[in-house]
């Protein structure tokens, strides 16, 4: 399961959790200007917008889990299992398989609104990358440094959801995670005061009772509502260290210890990694379920007119500075 959200400060930032019982071997991944996309269904893409993001490199390809391109524009794709459903190959459209469709996307959009325009013209097909990488059921998350949209490909068709809150989870569809916020509208940063009985008298005993009724448990549903509120009620300043710093911050409210998700045998669902990317500047951080040292990748310090994919294999091992060591 996992977790997507923007922040948007001076700067704006977009990042997500990944949250499996499992690793590939993930890499920041830089993907450059003249790296020859060939998609599955025909179309060639020799020259493009650059993008940076955590991706799995198979057979020289980058399998986007989540990305930015230099102009900010930003997708991850979130598990949606019961839900995805995948097409026959369609005429007069864009046959786009899932794991084509972050690089689709960002190789030629710089806003929500011409990514928009391309789902109005885009098919997704049931394609699996290899026999041993079969397509994953997923929705995705769009977000430019104004907006948010959710694109999900069930049965019926391709939906594209306004998103306000600019979060997004698993299932259930988006309508429905965004619609259960009305259920939690009493929620609040504010003390709590007394509306039970005036007859009584009713006394908060804590901070923080406004948000009493605040989920806390690890489903995808609660995960909405929670990261939703306390991303929506973050105060960070204008910094890069501030306003990093407060984006993890946010996404730690929903991050996934080992041991709480049992999946079977010996197997627990964590939060192998979580990421911010500077929209505005391309510098993707991340900080993984070992390593809580926040690590940058700055994608402007490499060749963007390059044609090879650039990686950086993953900080993880735990480091911790003594301070007061002779």
């Amino acid at each position: 399961m996992c977790t997507a959200a923007t922040y948007y400060k001076k700067d704006h930032y977009f990042g997500r959790n990944l949250d499996l019982e499992y690793s590939y071997a993930e890499t920041v991944t830089i993907t450059p200007r003249n790296y020859p996309f060939s998609f599955r269904k025909g179309t060639k893409m020799d020259n493009h917008y650059a993008m940076i993001g955590m991706a799995f490199i198979q057979d020289g390809y980058p399998l986007y889990y989540d990305a930015t391109n230099e102009y900010g524009l930003s997708m991850a794709g979130l598990n949606f299992p019961g839900n995805a459903y995948y097409h026959e190959e369609k005429e007069n459209m864009d046959n786009i398989a899932p794991f084509e469709f972050i690089p689709w996307i960002l190789a030629q959009a710089k806003t929500v609104e011409e990514a928009r325009t391309l789902l109005s013209k885009m098919n997704m097909v049931a394609l699996n990358f290899s026999e041993q990488l079969p397509a994953s059921p997923l929705h995705w998350i769009i977000s430019d440094q104004e907006k948010s949209i959710v694109v999900e490909s069930v049965e019926e068709g391709l939906k594209v959801y306004d998103n306000p809150v600019g979060v997004l989870t698993n299932n259930p569809t988006f309508d429905m995670q965004l619609f259960s916020l009305n259920n939690y509208m009493y929620l609040s940063k504010e003390p709590i005061e007394n509306h039970f009985s005036k007859d009584l008298n009713l006394n908060a005993y804590s901070r923080g009772m406004g948000a009493m009724g605040l989920p806390g448990d690890l489903s995808s549903q609660s995960r909405f509502i929670k990261v939703a509120f306390t991303k929506m009620n973050s105060l960070s300043d204008d910094t890069e260290i501030g306003s990093v710093s407060q984006f993890f911050h946010i996404l730690s409210s929903v991050e996934q210890q080992r041991g709480c998700v049992h999946m079977g045998e010996e197997k627990y669902e964590i939060t192998i990694y979580s990421s911010c990317c500077n929209m505005d500047k391309g510098i993707y951080y991340y900080k993984t379920y070992d390593n809580w040292t926040i690590t940058a990748v700055d994608m402007h310090e490499e060749n963007l007119e390059g044609d090879t994919v650039i990686s950086y294999p993953l900080l993880k091992a735990t480091s911790i500075f003594c301070q007061n060591k002779k």
